[in-house]
């Protein structure tokens, strides 16, 4: 959650509400409802001659170009107000995109920019928020100001008797010189008072304020859920296309470089076993002896490949024991505990199974642990894994990294990777994935 204020710096004897109304923040967030009035008188009436002009032009030809210009320009007004909301407010809003037209033609913008819900978020944003700036303007500079006023007021209270005739502010009066001021040193300094509080209540109430152009920008000048969604899964697709191509490249060099390299070699000794046949029978059978240890490694390192892309005791049996016959093959000895009333999908079950993998050969290679625990289990809509070890921490998702790239692997399922390493240790990477059963 956002906060008004920043926390008290350490060592710092003024309390944080004495501070806030001096802090920049809250000068910025003034100035940012103050000139939200201008601006919006601006694009109030540049909305209200779009729209009238636009409307009124329908019935001809030069009406929807028009109205497409005038979406144009609320676009760009729309630009400023983020920029200013940033400067301003420390608010980031994505730009909503930019319109494509289905033909690059004046024809094909038109009806690009008349059909983009931004476009008209755009101009809806600019109705809106002038009844809004001028309210929020009229309340802001009459909150500080008076505050401000009433706080000083024991400086400037020279100026009554000097230039106006009266002993200080009147509080009521019949007309005929009969009422009452604010004169006496109890009088003047109650009404200091009054205006401390105020000014300390300014900065919070200014940030309330804000609040809602927070709401109005973010909702109505930034893309729509439906676009964010888009672009995320664009993204997605693009990490799993990745992915996908780092895998095949992989298992193309564990080929070229284990089994298929053996495979050559073995293809080679049994040629020179079968010429030897006939001749040295004795070393033809040494030949075959040792081919034959070499079919069983290769046969071995086919089957590792296949088990680091889908083992079959996943398939057949599940996550648990698949997870637990992975546990045997790690270097550090390793508790598993799955907990799982049923199967998830497979394709989740599959990534699963490569995370916990991926997690325990980082423990195997770079913890110096000398103990880990594996944890599996589903909760409402997610599937969790746990990996904790012992071992001497620093581990991070920094970029270039392993976790780093299993980190994107799970955000493309809508996935999230934790990772708890302080140095020393000890280290918790947990793993949420969506539950698709």
């Amino acid at each position: 959650m956002e906060t008004a204020y920043a926390p008290q710096p350490h060592g710092s004897r003024v309390p944080e509400g004495l501070r806030a109304p001096f802090s920049g923040r809250a000068w910025r967030e003034f100035l940012y409802l103050f000139l939200s009035l201008p601006l919006s008188i601006v694009m109030f009436t540049y909305a209200m001659v779009v729209i009238t002009t636009g409307a009124g032009l329908l019935i001809t030809f030069l009406g929807i170009p028009l109205l497409a210009g005038g979406l144009a320009g609320a676009r760009a007004l729309g630009g400023l107000e983020r920029l200013r909301a940033h400067a301003l407010l420390g608010l980031d809003v994505a730009d909503p995109g930019p319109v494509r037209p289905s033909k690059p033609t004046l024809m094909g913008w038109v009806g690009a920019v008349l059909k983009s819900g931004a476009s008209w978020r755009h101009l809806l944003y600019s109705l809106l928020h002038f009844p809004w700036a001028l309210f929020s303007f009229i309340f802001s500079v009459t909150f500080w100001t008076l505050g401000w006023g009433l706080l000083t007021y024991p400086l400037w209270r020279w100026t009554f008797p000097a230039y106006l005739g009266q002993s200080g502010i009147q509080l009521w009066g019949d007309g005929d010189g009969h009422g009452a001021w604010l004169d006496t040193p109890a009088e003047i300094a109650v009404t200091a008072g009054a205006g401390l509080l105020l000014v300390l209540a300014g900065p919070w109430v200014i940030h309330g304020l804000t609040q809602v152009d927070r709401v109005m920008v973010h909702g109505l000048l930034g893309p729509s859920s439906l676009a964010t969604r888009a672009r995320q899964l664009e993204s997605d697709r693009g990490a799993v296309v990745d992915t996908a191509a780092a895998d095949l490249r992989r298992i193309e060099r564990d080929l070229h470089d284990g089994a298929q390299a053996r495979l050559a070699s073995l293809a080679l000794d049994l040629g020179l076993a079968k010429e030897k046949l006939a001749e040295d029978p004795e070393a033809a059978a040494r030949m075959v002896d040792e081919a034959h240890g070499e079919v069983k490694v290769a046969l071995q390192e086919l089957r590792d490949l296949a088990r680091g892309i889908h083992p079959a005791i996943l398939t057949d049996r599940g996550l648990g024991p698949a997870l637990s016959a992975l546990s045997a093959r790690c270097t550090v000895p390793v508790t598993v505990t799955v907990d799982l009333d049923r199967r998830p999908a497979a394709a989740i079950e599959g990534i699963a199974y490569f995370t916990a993998s991926e997690l325990l050969r980082n423990v195997s290679r770079h913890s110096g642990a000398a103990g880990a625990t594996l944890d599996v289990w589903h909760t409402a809509d997610r599937l969790m894994v746990l990996v904790a070890d012992n071992g001497h921490g620093g581990a991070h998702t920094g970029p270039g990294t392993g976790l780093a790239a299993l980190a994107e692997r799970l955000a493309a399922v809508d996935g999230l990777l934790l990772v708890d390493s302080p140095a020393g240790g000890p280290t918790c990477v947990t793993a949420e994935l969506p539950w698709r059963g």
